[in-house]
């Protein structure tokens, strides 16, 4: 993924294209930095786990600066969030991991909210990385209090 993420950057800078450059850098910086920590190569899972934590904290960015007014800093935010994207998982719909829900309380015998952590447990672990852990919650709470 690295390898990748440092071909685009290299057309990227023959293109000319400043904020896609940054964009690059920034992630292949988070990337390397886990690296130099792990002190070995990452593996595609664990480059995926890092791209995916920064694609929530960009979110989290892009929410906090529209609700303070600084529409120019969300949209180099949402760009970043863009690129991104491309090297992530592709997400599941809602009604996809409401399925998947559904099947894991009946599978668990889960009736009330007091089983909502063994069922957000178990929807987790099987959707690992392919659904928003909030997305998953939402879905979880309405499938047990109705």
């Amino acid at each position: 993924m690295l390898d990748q993420l440092q071909e685009e950057l290299k057309i990227a800078m023959k293109a000319g294209e400043k904020a896609k450059m940054m964009g690059l850098r920034n992630i292949i910086g988070k990337i390397k930095a886990a690296q130099i920590d792990k002190g070995e190569t990452l593996t595609d899972e664990e480059s995926s786990k890092i791209l995916k934590t920064a694609a929530k904290q960009l979110k989290e960015s892009i929410d906090q600066y529209q609700k303070g007014g600084r529409d120019d800093l969300a949209e180099k935010e949402a760009f970043e969030l863009t690129l991104l994207e491309k090297y992530l998982p592709e997400q599941l719909s809602e009604e996809q991991i409401r399925q998947t829900v559904k099947n894991i309380v009946k599978n668990t015998g889960a009736g009330s909210m007091q089983d909502m952590g063994k069922v957000m447990g178990a929807t987790m672990q099987e959707l690992a990385g392919s659904a928003d852990g909030k997305i998953v919650q939402k879905i979880v709470q309405e499938e047990l209090s109705s």
